[in-house]
């Protein structure tokens, strides 16, 4: 966080210093009480079961608050704001903050790929600026000041993720990062169990478009049905376009599986001044398997031209970006078969990147997929599973297992769509572990999908991974 002094702080939420000094300097501000420490700086918004002890502790600090409690006239050496309003407060500092800072401000949302196109434009951009952004995918709500403040005075450009738990989620991280470029990936289905219905979810994802504003630049997927369900007809910021079977602002054509990554040619459409549109081709290389990571370079290509990086230099630094752990990351295990570890999440649409990533690698070998339940899809739980099954049949493979007891439903509608594999269901990782023994050897490769919550794949994944030596 960029330094501040409570006179600054005080004058920005309006304020009236109670105690201590305004020439007091605070280096940073945090979220929780659970985090105080000196010369840090809280907005006391907690109204019940404050931790006194803490803020005890770790005096001098700076606290701003709506109510003098008793407790605090028994704390020495610390400084005292008070302001009307706590929540208006916050805010207002929030948006000072923020305002400090005129650099390009990305923000990311979607189904699938959110993660991996925010690091590969913190990547591209890193070779030659000061870059912060979301770490790895933690992307809750409770993150968003942290992140907020690692923005400091030689930091050039920042890279968030806007996860959505439930509707006005994109809303709020934006209200802390104001972006001026939004990224929407995709929009699928997920996180059911907070929107409800996946209408809702539909328009909490495209609340992307509020979050931009008039001044800001939208970056969305032609090929993704749902994200064209978004009205963009009073949207009076900028709109570009990424894709791969529709016709894009970024194209990406003649897909290949190579050594450990995808090339395509990318077309890039351009008008001049006459308005005259042009077309200029790359040749690409980016690692991570699979059609849909061409997908997240093209928004990444998108988003680091839009900051002016050139699509020569973007194609270069990108070949050195590492994909992430668990996002189909390729092992040898057991027997020597090769081991498709995709289980950081799992989602309907995500499964179906895997299954064609699956079918683009596997080059004869026998396919055997180990899948778990799909979380998070509330109500629509059933369909979204039976309807994984259909994709499942249609794409094909050699052997399907399935672990837990809505995993059975993908089982049950992919044999009753023909799929022409073997299948096995089980209630629970027991017996899994024996039947892969039996079939997997190095004419085979395993695709393990699920969430990383699920502690009991994660952890046959591990011991399948460790018997690569065996």
């Amino acid at each position: 966080m960029k330094p501040f002094s409570v006179k600054e702080i005080r004058l920005c939420v309006n304020g009236q210093l109670i105690q201590g000094s305004d020439e007091f300097m605070v280096n940073d501000m945090i979220y929780h009480i659970t985090k105080m420490e000196p010369n840090k700086l809280i907005f006391l918004r907690q109204k019940s079961r404050i931790d006194w002890e803490k803020i005890a502790q770790s005096v001098p600090c700076v606290v701003v608050t709506d109510s003098l409690y008793a407790e605090l006239e028994l704390i020495e050496n610390y400084t005292i704001i008070k302001v009307q309003d706590i929540e208006q407060a916050f805010w207002k500092f929030v948006d000072f903050y923020r305002d400090q800072f005129s650099i390009p401000v990305v923000s990311v949302t979607g189904t699938n790929g959110k993660t991996t196109t925010k690091d590969m434009i913190r990547h591209i951009l890193s070779f030659d600026r000061i870059v912060t952004g979301t770490k790895h995918s933690a992307n809750s709500r409770t993150h968003h000041l942290t992140y907020l403040l690692s923005i400091e005075k030689d930091t050039d450009a920042a890279v968030f993720e806007s996860a959505v738990g439930e509707p006005g989620d994109v809303l709020l991280a934006s209200r802390y990062y104001k972006p001026t470029i939004g990224i929407i990936t995709n929009i699928g289905v997920y996180h059911l169990d907070g929107c409800k219905t996946p209408e809702a979810y539909l328009q909490a994802k495209a609340e992307m478009v509020q979050a931009v504003g008039s001044k800001g630049t939208l970056i969305v997927n032609a090929d993704d049905e749902n994200t064209k369900k978004i009205g963009l007809k009073e949207f009076q910021g900028k709109v570009l376009t990424f894709g791969v079977n529709n016709h894009a602002d970024f194209q990406a054509t003649k897909i290949q599986y190579g050594d450990n990554g995808m090339h395509f040619e990318l077309t890039l459409k351009k008008r001049n001044l006459f308005s005259y549109t042009f077309k200029e081709k790359y040749s690409i290389f980016v690692p991570g398997y699979g059609q849909h990571q061409v997908l997240n370079a093209l928004a990444a290509f998108v988003a680091v031209h839009e900051m002016g990086i050139d699509i020569s230099v973007a194609a270069k630094r990108i070949q050195s970006f590492h994909n992430l752990r668990a996002h189909l990351e390729c092992n040898i295990g057991m027997g020597g078969c090769i081991i498709l570890d995709d289980t950081w999440s799992s989602t309907p649409g995500s499964l179906k990147a895997a299954f064609e990533t699956l079918n683009g690698i596997s080059r004869g070998k026998k396919r055997i997929a180990l899948i778990g339940d799909i979380k998070r899809l509330g109500n629509f739980s059933l369909d979204f599973h039976r309807q994984t099954g259909d994709m499942i049949a249609e794409n094909g493979v050699d052997v399907l297992i399935t672990v837990g007891s809505m995993a059975v439903e993908i089982a049950k509608q992919a044999e009753l769509k023909g799929l022409h594999g073997k299948v096995y269901s089980f209630p629970n990782i027991h017996g899994v572990e024996l039947l892969l023994e039996k079939i997997l050897d190095e004419n085979s490769i395993l695709l393990i999908k699920s969430s990383s919550t699920n502690d009991a794949i994660v952890n046959l994944k591990s011991k399948l991974k460790l018997r690569m030596t065996d």
